[in-house]
């Protein structure tokens, strides 16, 4: 059995993340993600959601056998749980793919890491981005 790992903050899901999802659990048998806590989100603005409502969006969607919130420390504590054969990056995630394997080879976990790739648009006005969707919220509220 194939485990996968995807992870990510999933703030306002949109059709990106679930073609991210999708593609990920597609390489493997079971498809845990892990769900960044607020705390954590230092890369980006912080999530509009909650913790807890992000990862139970997150783990009602089809795809996904179990959904975690991130560790409060240390990101590899889940993932030294779960144990993954293959660690899924989003297409535009920040993340260094090497930095991430040679992290993973200190604590002795072995596993693979992969990036998925990215999803066009499907038609003219389809918004892939949580960013762009807080955009167009505020833009059409007069914010």
């Amino acid at each position: 059995m194939t485990t996968v790992i995807a992870q990510g903050t999933f703030d306002l899901l949109h059709p990106g993340h679930v073609h991210y999802l999708s593609e990920a659990a597609s390489m493997g048998d079971e498809l845990h993600v892990i769900v960044a806590r607020r705390d954590n989100v230092t890369h980006k603005k912080k999530p509009v959601l909650s913790d807890r409502q992000r990862r139970d969006l997150v783990a009602a969607l089809a795809v996904v056998d179990e959904a975690h919130l991130g560790h409060r420390e240390d990101i590899f504590v889940p993932i030294e749980e779960i144990q993954p054969d293959l660690i899924v990056l989003g297409y535009d995630q920040h993340h260094d793919e090497a930095a991430i394997e040679s992290a993973l080879a200190a604590r002795g976990i072995d596993c693979a890491v992969e990036r998925a790739s990215a999803r066009e648009p499907k038609y003219p006005d389809e918004l892939l981005s949580t960013g762009d969707i807080i955009e167009r919220i505020l833009s059409r509220r007069d914010c």
